[in-house]
């Protein structure tokens, strides 16, 4: 993960002190890293001190969760493999996996409970998170709901557009998780999606026997076209996400969804 959260620390930064107005003669000025240090940090090149990504943010007059949010990026950069607490408020957390997510070329995901979240609608977000949260504030469901939509639109107006494979087991459309109403629209969102060139939708029928071969929860892999980002493997719980980017730990997760891909069947094929 070490190169991964330099990478991104990076862009960030660097998006940062551009929307600042601040140039790197600024930075010089303000004693904070030279003109090739500063490129060296927000290239990636680097393993970045706390020291300096704090000093940065109040350079670039970053709001206190953002800066406790790069802090935490440079600090796990360090690390080969790297926990997301989900304690953290959406707003600090959900930044580094769609950072991730925004720069990708292709995405596989492989989900057992619920529909992707790049594939659902804003009422099946909603249920979601109050399924989670049944006490949350309007403004966080809000947020949470406006987060989802932002990503999904990214999904089909992106240029050049983002690959995306995607494999539901049955349980994903079966479980209830609102009104039929909801249900139904859902369902039409995929098979509106599913309809996109660069976006293959498969679906698990539970007479697969997959569930008692494959021990492995839902996971998503992302590729990159540029050889700087490694590929990698996020896997998500109900209290955090992993990111996992050995090699032997993005080939089993290969392995694992070449395998479900084999069972699956194409949204066109399976009837919704």
């Amino acid at each position: 993960m070490t190169t991964v959260l330099r990478r991104q620390l990076g862009r960030q930064l660097r998006q940062l002190r551009e929307a600042a107005g601040k140039t790197l003669a600024d930075v010089r000025e303000a004693g904070l890293a030279s003109p090739v240090k500063l490129w060296r940090i927000e290239s990636g090149q680097v393993v970045v001190k706390v020291g300096d990504v704090r000093g940065l943010c109040w350079l670039y007059e970053a709001d206190i969760a953002t800066t406790d949010m790069l802090t935490r990026w440079a600090v796990g950069s360090r690390e080969p493999g790297w926990w997301e607490d989900f304690d953290q408020p959406m707003s600090t957390r959900a930044g580094l996996y769609a950072g991730l997510e925004a720069t990708a070329h292709h995405l596989y995901i492989y989900e057992l409970g619920q529909v992707p979240d790049l594939l659902q609608t804003a009422d099946c977000a909603r249920a979601h998170y109050l399924a989670v949260h049944p006490s949350a504030a309007q403004t966080a469901v809000h947020d949470f709901v406006k987060h989802r939509q932002e990503r999904q639109a990214a999904l089909t107006q992106r240029i050049p557009p983002m690959r995306l494979t995607a494999v539901l087991a049955e349980n994903a459309l079966t479980r209830p998780f609102g009104t039929p109403e909801a249900i139904r629209e859902q369902i039409e969102l995929l098979v509106e999606l599913a309809h996109h060139v660069h976006i293959d939708i498969r679906y698990l029928p539970s007479s697969s026997g997959i569930h008692s071969t494959v021990r492995s929860g839902g996971f998503t892999i992302l590729e990159f076209v540029d050889p700087d980002d490694p590929d990698l493997v996020y896997v998500e719980t109900h209290t955090g996400a992993r990111y996992l980017e050995r090699p032997d730990e993005l080939a089993e997760h290969r392995r694992i969804f070449e395998r479900v891909y084999s069972l699956s069947v194409p949204a066109s094929e399976y009837g919704l």
